[in-house]
């Protein structure tokens, strides 16, 4: 076989390395081509098509199979376009920008309707300029169910805000993966955050589908997973040092009050959807406590930590991922059941500052498929 591409030195003279890296290409292009004449690839499993060690692809085309390969359902893009509301969808199969929708006057109980599917369908949801005041804030956050305060950041004016600020002297702590209050007995369904403080640059927060996550787990370790429960605890608050340290007392009586340790599982099933979820926070929960739920038998901790790691590094793929670039006003409410999210922090020293409203969850279970 002979080619007629040439890759030439300096001289005009082609290399021998590229001479072998030539011929040997049409070699195998040419054996390829004699195979792919006999076997039908784009009928095989995908599970085939993709190395052992990357099922990345498995889970962005298992999650979107599930939601009939399209963006959103033909019901709910009906609704939507009856109330004029235009998508922009940023991800295959998590992240839509809702224009044409004024939040300053609280949803009719139809609107809060499409808005809470287009959440169920799409996991995360954007809007654009709303500048909501707080109790506009707490008021659309309550179409979708009972607020829960947070006990361990500065609230606002109206106590279901909670304010995440950061600047001069405070750099982001918000940047890792992660479904938030995993240590309350019941997490919450979602989080409905506003800025209200654009930094100049970066400040942008990312989401991951947790469906897709786990579906892009090896089938070895989906299997593993199924079955584990962690102990989650919000120690990372109480942890102050030196001059910063909370007297032992106030400790004590907040771990009486609120309780301090509570059993989660890893895979969580979606109480809406059905659908099967990773679910964990690496800060709130102990990397060593994973046990096996039909036994209660403990996992040795060398095992449960390598466990623990590998889940923590899943999310961060990004075929799972949608970004969100903040604007002053605008509004990202995220289903904590659905996603993870990561508070990019890039901007210090600048000051970027949003307020959040969470709305109350159910207990975390697992059932199997």
């Amino acid at each position: 076989m002979t080619s007629t591409t040439t890759a030439a030195t300096p001289g005009g003279e082609t290399s021998g390395y590229n001479r072998i890296a030539i011929d040997t290409a049409a070699r195998l292009h040419e054996l390829r081509r004699e195979r792919a004449a006999h076997d039908d690839r784009a009928g095989r499993p995908l599970e085939r098509l993709v190395p052992a060690f990357n099922t990345t692809a498995v889970g962005v085309h298992r999650e979107y199979e599930a939601m009939d390969n399209r963006p959103v359902s033909d019901e709910l893009a009906q609704q939507a376009g009856d109330h004029g509301i235009e998508f922009e969808h940023l991800g295959l199969t998590l992240g839509t920008v809702l224009h044409n929708v004024d939040l300053r006057i609280t949803p009719s109980p139809e609107l809060t309707a499409v808005i809470r599917r287009t959440l169920l369908e799409r996991k995360v949801i954007f809007f654009r300029d709303q500048h909501l005041d707080e109790d506009q804030h707490v008021a659309f956050g309550r179409c979708f169910g009972e607020l829960d305060a947070f006990p361990f950041g500065k609230p606002g004016e109206n106590p279901y805000i909670l304010e995440i600020v950061h600047g001069p002297g405070s750099p982001g702590t918000e940047n890792g993966w992660h479904s938030d209050v995993t240590w309350m007995e019941r997490p919450s369904l979602g989080s409905i955050a506003q800025c209200i403080v654009v930094p100049p640059y970066g400040g942008d927060t990312l989401f991951a589908d947790s469906h897709a996550a786990y579906q892009g787990l090896s089938p070895e370790l989906r299997s593993r997973v199924d079955h584990l429960d962690g102990i989650n605890d919000y120690g990372i608050f109480l942890a102050g040092r030196g001059e910063n340290a909370f007297p032992a007392d106030v400790v004590d009586a907040i771990k009486r009050d609120i309780p301090f340790g509570v059993a989660h599982p890893i895979v969580r099933t979606h109480p809406e959807t059905g659908k099967q979820a990773l679910y964990l926070n690496g800060g709130f929960l102990r990397h060593d406590s994973l046990f096996d739920r039909r036994t209660g038998e403990a996992l040795d901790p060398v095992e449960s930590k390598q466990i623990v790691s590998t889940l923590l590094a899943q999310h961060s793929r990004p075929e799972y991922i949608c970004r969100f670039a903040w604007t002053e006003g605008s509004i990202a409410f995220w289903d904590n059941r659905a996603v993870q999210h990561y508070a990019s922090s890039d901007y210090y020293p600048h000051r970027r500052l949003l307020r959040r409203v969470t709305i109350s969850g159910d207990r975390p279970y697992h059932r199997a498929a």
